[in-house]
Order: structure tokens, then sequence, then C-alpha cells
């Protein structure tokens, strides 16, 4: 392997050679996350009606993919420190790719939220390439800060692909408007070819654990996660008076209590309780799941929102499918710049405040939604703000998470990362769908036979995002000055 090459004093230290031919084919990787997240966006709205579906019932499949999420993240990374994370990241797009095909050709509703749902493996992606890029690098004298350019780097490949995906989405879709099973193939093929890649590019990890999963950790996790959730789905179906539905939110949440004990009593735990408790982890795991309230629960009501007919309903944009990947476009604009810009503003400042600069851009674009959002330039502006905050903490999360844990937790702690965030964005999808089925605030929905949401519904959905990202930038405080940068011990 080619010698690192180390900067002196004053200048920035490089990738080496070896790391950077790697972030070079992971690059292509968060360009096909990016494709993913992105293609559909724009599609939401015809897929409801492909399916016969209400508006509000689109926030399920966001429900159960970031739920899936959320369940298999921990053990991917996980396995990623035990056995290698090249070859889980190998196995996570095969199953992604396996899930794209079926959204393609999906005949029913059933089978189409089954499909979508297992397409939420993706997720583990950012963080095993984080865990692989700090293998590498954490012998350099500021390991920290390249895994932060590394992370910019690999979060601009995959907004541009968020970009590039929801604009060939809404041509695709406006060009076949009566072949959805068409469009659909487009991100399948994408994730194939991606598996290929990493086959073929993507060399493995230094560093492996080994070790056994624990079965009985991940048994307690899932119990609770799935109560919680059957909780919110019976409320939205029941609605939010439904006593027995709370009763499973309570003992989800209650379930959590064994599981901390079970894992703080275990000498192979599959969550670290005792590294979540340090004063530079714990705020950036509850920063990474109050974050995911807003750039995961509120994809699918800023979709149908811009679809929304006005002259109908009295507010929305009443766009096309095609203007909604403008919109969309401008919004991901903004997390790549945001994500470009992370590393070059803690050169000025520290990571800590640039985490809280972050966190308070995303509040003030969502609470901008409240008095504005009567036109199409208003809400590309407050999109824009909260898009720059949002890029940041996309790119700055998984390093800062990776900074503050030991060598052989790395993929752990990043994995934490994104299933907190998937975690919230779960939870955020599920009591948005009760926001703009109207049963939260005791509304109708407009107009007999429509499926349009109510306005009501979508001020509560800013208000929390925008809520949320505020108590995150509080919590951020909480941080240690120094954190995340080479003076943190890293093993």
């Amino acid at each position: 392997m080619a010698s690192l090459q180390r900067g002196v004093a004053g200048r920035s230290v490089r990738l080496a050679p070896t790391a950077g031919a790697i972030v070079g084919f992971l690059v292509l990787v968060e360009l096909t996350s990016g494709i993913l997240q992105g293609y559909y966006t724009p599609l939401l709205t015809d897929i409801a009606r492909f399916l016969g579906i209400h508006d509000a019932d689109v926030n399920w499949f966001e429900a159960a993919q970031l739920m899936v999420s959320a369940l298999v993240v921990p053990v991917l990374a996980k396995l990623g420190d035990m056995v290698g994370h090249r070859k889980i990241l190998l196995i996570s797009t095969a199953l992604t790719a396996a899930a794209s095909w079926g959204v393609a050709f999906a005949p029913n509703f059933w089978l189409f939220l089954a499909a979508w749902a297992l397409q939420g493996f993706y997720v583990v992606w950012l963080p095993l390439e984080v865990a692989l890029i700090f293998s590498r690098s954490h012998k350099q004298p500021d390991g920290a800060a390249v895994t932060r350019r590394a992370a910019g780097i690999l979060v601009a490949g995959l907004e541009f692909g968020v970009i590039a995906g929801a604009l060939a989405g809404g041509f695709i879709g406006g060009a076949f408007p009566d072949k959805l099973w068409l469009t659909l193939m487009i991100p399948a093929i994408a994730v194939t070819l991606c598996f290929f890649v990493i086959l073929f590019g993507v060399p493995e990890s230094e560093n492996r654990t080994g070790g056994r999963i624990d079965m009985v950790g991940l048994t307690m996790l899932s119990t609770g996660l799935l109560l919680i959730t059957a909780g919110l789905t019976f409320m939205r179906i029941n609605g939010p008076g439904t006593w027995w539905a709370w009763a499973a939110v309570v003992l989800g949440i209650l379930s959590l209590v064994p599981f901390t004990r079970h894992e703080l009593g275990h000498k192979d735990p599959l969550v670290d309780i005792r590294l979540l408790r340090q004063p530079s982890m714990w705020p950036v795991q509850l920063t990474a799941f109050l974050f995911g309230v807003s750039v995961l629960g509120a994809q699918a009501p800023l979709s149908t929102f811009a679809r929304t007919d006005p002259a109908e309903v009295g507010y929305g944009l009443g766009v096309s499918s095609g203007l909604v990947s403008i919109l969309i476009g401008v919004y991901v604009l903004g997390l790549l710049v945001g994500a470009l810009l992370y590393p070059v503003v803690t050169k000025w400042t520290t990571p800590r405040l640039t985490l809280m600069g972050a966190a308070l851009l995303v509040a003030v674009g969502y609470l901008l939604f409240l008095p504005f959002h009567d036109s199409m330039a208003q809400v590309l502006t407050n999109m824009a703000i909260a898009g720059i905050g949002s890029g940041a903490l996309v790119a700055a999360l998984p390093s800062a998470a990776a900074a503050a844990a030991p060598l052989t937790q790395t993929g752990m702690a990043t994995g934490l990362t994104n299933a907190t965030k998937t975690l919230g964005g779960a939870f955020a999808s599920c009591v948005f769908g009760i926001a703009l089925a109207g049963q939260a605030l005791g509304s109708l929905t407009p107009g007999a036979g429509s499926t349009a949401a109510p306005i009501e519904g979508y001020m509560l959905v800013w208000t929390i995002c925008g809520v949320t990202a505020l108590v995150a930038a509080v919590a951020l405080y909480f941080v240690p000055k120094l954190a995340f940068g080479p003076t943190l011990p890293l093993d």
C-alpha cells in the first residue's frame, strides 16, 4: 500500500492515493443512494393515484422504509465492524437492488409497501463508507479532519444524485405517464450497477473485531420499536383518541429500559450504551434523531403540498411533477452547498459550533414556512435555507461520531447516527400521516371526495420540523468545545 501523505504544520492532510481511490468509487455508491432518495419524490402523487390511496397514506411508505432501516442499520453496522465493512456494503446493496426491482413491478399497495420498506437497507451505506475511510486515515495526524473532508465529498455525491434523480424522475414520469413500471425501473438498474462498482472497486477495511451479534439485545430492541410503530399506526387508522394505541407506544418505550440494562451487562453489546453516554456522543445521536424528523419525515408532505391545487382547496402550489423536481433540486442544491461548506467552516470555527449553526439554519428554514408558503419563490427560499443546514448535518454527523468513537467501534458509532436519524424520520412520518389526515386537529379534508390534506396538517409538520431543529442546536451546546478534533482520543 502506498505510504500515507502527511501534511506539515499549517497545511491540510491529504488522503493517501489508495484512500483517494476508495473515495472515488464510494462517490458512485452515494450517487446511487441519491438517485434512490430523489427519483421517487416527484412521482409520489402519481404513485398514490396508481395505487388508489389518499395523499396522507403516502407517508406510510416512508414510515415503513424508515422503520426497516432503523431495525437493520445497527445490526449491519455492527456486522461491518465484526466481519468487514465492504462485505456488509455488498450484502446491503444486493438486498436494496432486489427491493428496487420489486417496487418497479409490484401490482398492488401491499406488495409495493413491502418492497419499498425493504429498500431501506441502503441507509447503512454512508456509515459503512465513513468507517471504511476512517480505518485508512486514522493513523494520520489529523485523521478526523481527513474523514470530515471525505464525508463532505461523499455527501456531495449523494446530493448530486438526489438532484439528478429528482430531475430524471420528473422528466421520465412526465414522458411516460401511462407506464409507471417503466419509470420505476431506472433506480433498480442503478442499484444493480452499484453492486458491481463495490465488488470490483472497493477494498475491505483493515480493522475487524470478530465476535457474535447480540441476538437477545436485537430481539428486545426490535420488539420495542415495533410496539411503538404499531401504536402510531393504529392512531393513524383509528384516531389519536385510541387508548390501546397509546398503550402500545408506552409499552414500547418502557421496553427500552430492560434493553438498556441488558446492553450494559453484555460483553459485546449490539449498542454500546457506555459509549452513547459520553458527552461527545449523546448530543450527536440526539441531533441525528431530531434531524431525521425534517430531512426524512418531511419529504412526502413537501411533495404533496407542492402538487396540491390551490384552485380546489385554497392552498398549495398546484405544480406538475416536473416543477416538483425543480423544487427538490433547489433544496438538494442547498444540501450540496452545506455538505461542501462544512469542512471549510470547521477550519474557521470548530466542528461543534458548525453543527449548532447548521441546526439553526434548518430551524429557520422550516419555521419560515409558517408565514411564507403561498408562492414558489417563498417555498424555494425556505427550502434553500433549510437545505444548507441539512447538508452540513448529513456530512457532519457520521464523521463526528467516527471521531468520538474507539477505532474498533466506528461502524457502530456511524451506523447509530443513521439509525437514530432514520428512527426520527420513521416517527415523524407516522405523526405527519396522522396530521395530514386531519385527525390530529379534528379537521376534515377539504371538499367531498378530495384527497388533499388539510392546511392545518402542513402547518403542524413545519412547526415540528422547526422546533426539533432548535432542540438539536441546544443539545449540541453541551458537546465539549474541542470535540471531534485531533485532540480527542480515538482509541
